[in-house]
């Protein structure tokens, strides 16, 4: 079976305050992350990724953030924030009992010499991280990669994207915190 990414123009991001069906989305990559105070599913998929974070206590809440295509039939009910992954995006989204949700992404077009050193970068060196290398589309010989990088506290977990799409020479970078309130 293919993994081939879809083109970059077709890119979409999405946050809901609610989980999302995993047979929406094809999982190549998934890291499951477990502290006192939250716990997270972390997903390389077809597309990009879903991250779906949630609080533990009194009144639980649900932060999923999804990068994929535009053509990706997703719900619309409790959807925060939708946007076509085009140039650069600040954003945020703050729920009851202080929880925090913060994200930037940004689409850079970038010269085909810069975008083979990246690649280069991405795939060789060991990564602590989620690794996925997707096959070639045939344009191309080389497949794109999606690497995330997570880094969790107690209270925290900020999560790093790179996604890279060959045919058009992008690279898609997304960084997101998800946040509980201070003790």
């Amino acid at each position: 079976m293919l993994s081939v990414r879809p083109k970059v123009a077709e890119l979409a991001f999405h946050v809901f305050s609610r989980s999302l069906h995993p047979e929406l989305y094809r999982v190549h990559r998934t890291r499951r992350i477990e502290r006192s105070a939250y716990h997270a599913q972390v997903n390389i998929t077809n597309c990009g990724h879903v991250i779906t974070w949630n609080t533990t206590g009194k009144t639980p809440v649900t932060v999923c953030e999804v990068a994929t295509s535009a053509h990706q039939p997703l719900p619309t009910k409790r959807c925060l924030i939708s946007h076509s992954l085009k140039g650069s995006r600040t954003d945020k989204a703050d729920f009851h009992s202080g929880v925090g949700y913060r994200t930037h992404f940004q689409l850079e077009p970038v010269a085909p010499d810069m975008f083979f050193m990246v690649q280069q970068q991405l795939s060789k060196q060991p990564t602590e991280g989620l690794l996925h290398t997707f096959d070639a589309s045939g344009r191309m010989s080389l497949g794109a990669l999606s690497y995330v990088n997570i880094e969790t506290r107690q209270r925290s977990m900020l999560v790093q994207a790179i996604h890279t799409f060959p045919d058009d020479y992008a690279i898609v970078k997304v960084e997101s915190l998800f946040s509980l309130p201070d003790a």
